[in-house]
């Protein structure tokens, strides 16, 4: 995927761009928090954006989607992010549908993937048990009795958790905690006999959850490919929705980086703008260049899920480095947009803050720079 859009990418950007600035600004997001909202994003907003086709934007036709690619997909998460909008978007599409149609039998795709496109299904992705991101670390086990299998764990951290109707849970069904080799993942019904889901409200005002099974009994057939799955496809998922959220947190990083500049346009001080103080146009321009960098990774990143000749390590490689590289630079320019804005970035009634906030969540969701960069020397052997 080179750095100039296509024609067509062109076009979805600029419908993307307007929707999420007309329907969906930052005010959206303050409303559900100053409400409280049940739900955590809002419902009617929801199903515009299943009308303008956005969660079967890398499904493929055969099963309802448009099969746009990720590299899509990514255009429209990017948008998302600039306006902040809540949505299913993360949890249900890029962890929920990737994990369907990754590790799914054609059977469970079939059944899956078109209530996903048609927003009729919601999922949540059950992975983290812990603090901090661990892939490799399960406990939540699956004891196979008979015809069926029998859930019992903890899973923390679990996005959209407490509106899902289904719950995708990885759970071990051989060997030890930290083994990377006997995982399965397990689609749960969340209202189900044993299921406990707790909801938590982030600093960002996004939802999470956390999720308790006990003596939880599904059938063989809710073993997504009905066997354990390779360390290499479960990496594979949760890649995916790492490169979708650094497109995500791209996006909310230029809103935060082009508002700044705006600002340092308009702000005065002893009669001058602040704009021309040379030591803030030094640090405007780091954040620029570093922006830049972020928007190459995530460009690369979003092409080799689209490329079939692309291995998994290569994906493993190029999602590290944007999760690493937006992580940092999202904490540098959340942070340099506040201090910039003065004392009014930061009051609640000045929308800068929301943005820090998110930066932080999203930082640490799915692993932090530390992780990645440790990943990444791992992934090449350092």
């Amino acid at each position: 995927m080179g750095l100039v859009l296509t024609q067509e990418q062109q076009l979805l950007r600029d419908a993307a761009k307007n929707f999420c600035t007309q329907h969906a600004p930052v005010s959206v997001l303050r409303h559900l928090r100053d409400s409280a909202d049940s739900v955590g994003y809002d419902q009617a907003l929801w199903q515009q954006m299943v009308e303008l086709g956005w969660p079967g934007m890398a499904i493929s036709e055969t099963f309802g989607g448009f099969d746009f690619g990720y590299s899509g997909l990514g255009i429209v998460l990017e948008e998302c992010g600039r306006t902040l909008l809540s949505s299913p978007l993360i949890a249900s599409v890029l962890l929920g549908a990737a994990a369907i149609n990754r590790l799914g039998t054609s059977a469970q795709k079939k059944e899956l993937l078109p209530k996903i496109v048609s927003g009729e299904l919601i999922l949540a992705f059950a992975h983290d048990e812990g603090p901090v991101h661990r892939p490799g670390t399960i406990a939540t086990t699956a004891n196979r009795q008979a015809e069926h299998y029998v859930l019992e764990g903890r899973k923390c951290f679990v996005l959209d958790g407490h509106m899902a109707q289904k719950i995708l849970v990885v759970a071990r069904t051989s060997g030890a905690t930290d083994e990377l080799c006997g995982r399965s993942v397990f689609v749960i019904h969340a209202d189900q006999s044993g299921v406990s889901v707790h909801r938590t409200q982030m600093v960002d005002s996004r939802n999470c959850a956390n999720v308790v099974l006990k003596n939880v009994v599904v059938g063989q057939e809710s073993q997504l490919g009905g066997a354990e799955i390779s360390p290499q496809d479960l990496d594979l998922v949760l890649d995916t929705a790492r490169i979708g959220l650094s497109a995500e947190m791209l996006g909310s990083a230029l809103e935060v980086f082009e508002r700044t500049v705006d600002y340092l346009k308009q702000r005065e001080q002893f009669g001058v703008l602040i704009g021309s103080f040379q030591a803030l146009q030094h640090r405007a321009a780091i954040m620029y260049s570093e922006l830049e960098l972020c928007r190459s990774a995530v460009l690369a990143a979003l092409a080799a899920l689209d490329d079939p000749q692309r291995s998994a390590n290569d994906i493993a490689r190029l999602a590290s480095i944007s999760k690493a590289k937006l992580s940092e630079t999202a904490e540098l320019v959340s942070n340099e947009g506040v201090q910039m804005h003065g004392g009014i970035g930061m009051t609640d009634e000045f929308d800068i803050g929301f943005f820090l906030k998110r930066a932080r969540v999203a930082q640490q969701f799915l692993g932090d720079a530390s992780f990645h960069r440790d990943r990444y020397a791992t992934l090449n052997q350092f």
